[in-house]
């Protein structure tokens, strides 16, 4: 007998993501239906026949489908066994709604990077304490898929400045422990997040977030150091908790809190 559905659901705290939902669909089919929010579809196993636009069509393994706000469409699997979907709901205000009737024309670009960019930030809004990673994440997506719109060249993007860069570094350097979301940097500098992004990038070598983490691990060890508990150092340097701490500190380092404490002579 056939499994049933597997769903996890959850609302990031994340601007402009209304929902994200992660399924495991053995035999649901979707009847017509339109959402108030722009759909952005990455389908891991199985393939999911489509109508959109009056038009049938077929999700591709290594492609994003973008499903437009307020236009219907169904969904089916193609293979016996179901499919397995990743989801991003983006307020509809996220993507230029003029540009709805390229994506009924053509909802599913062939960019690599850009499915590989999606799939980052979804990894990224998994996890509890990355939600800058994530910002950062949906602001190169999004600038990815509205140059994708305008049917220009993904890869062909506007100089980044080398001022912006250093006064968002000014900004993470005095924020380091309450941290400072790209919102609200893009707002207090004047500046489109997905051009803040590049121009930090581009200068200090890491995005905003990498390097906000660098600066919290610089605390976390002397803390450590010194004999502090990991847990204690985990919250007081910023991170949301130990685990937090625990994952990024061997990204980095190759060895856990606990280990690197011991190590000291």
């Amino acid at each position: 007998m056939a499994s049933g559905p597997r769903i996890r659901t959850w609302r990031p705290e994340v601007p402009g993501v209304a929902e994200v939902l992660h399924a495991h669909f053995p035999s649901h089919a979707y009847p017509p239906h339109a959402h108030d929010t722009w759909t952005v579809l990455l389908v891991d196993h199985g393939t999911v026949r489509y109508d959109l636009g009056r038009h049938e069509r077929a999700t591709a393994p290594a492609r994003v489908t973008v499903l437009p706000p307020h236009v219907a469409h169904d969904g089916r699997s193609v293979e016996a066994g179901g499919f397995r979907k990743r989801v991003l709901y983006l307020d509809a205000d996220r993507l230029d709604p003029e540009r709805v009737g390229s994506w009924v024309d053509r909802p599913d670009p062939a960019d690599g990077p850009l499915r590989a960019a999606v799939d980052r930030l979804h990894r990224a809004m998994a996890r509890p304490g990355d939600e800058l990673a994530a910002e950062v994440g949906l602001a190169l997506v999004v600038e990815r898929l509205q140059r994708h719109a305008a049917r220009l060249d993904p890869e062909v993007l506007p100089a980044a400045a080398p001022t912006l860069a250093r006064r968002l570094r000014e900004l993470i350097d005095g924020r380091v422990v309450e941290g400072i979301s790209l919102a609200e940097a893009a707002a207090e500098l004047g500046a489109d997040p997905s051009h803040l992004v590049r121009a930090f990038r581009r200068e200090v070598g890491v995005p905003p977030h990498r390097y906000l983490v660098g600066l919290r691990l610089d605390s976390a060890r002397r803390a450590l150091l010194a004999g502090d508990p990991p847990a204690e150092v985990a919250v007081r340097v910023g991170f949301h908790d130990q685990s937090h701490l625990h994952r990024h500190f061997r990204r980095l380092l190759g060895v856990t809190p606990g280990e690197y404490a011991r190590s000291r002579g």
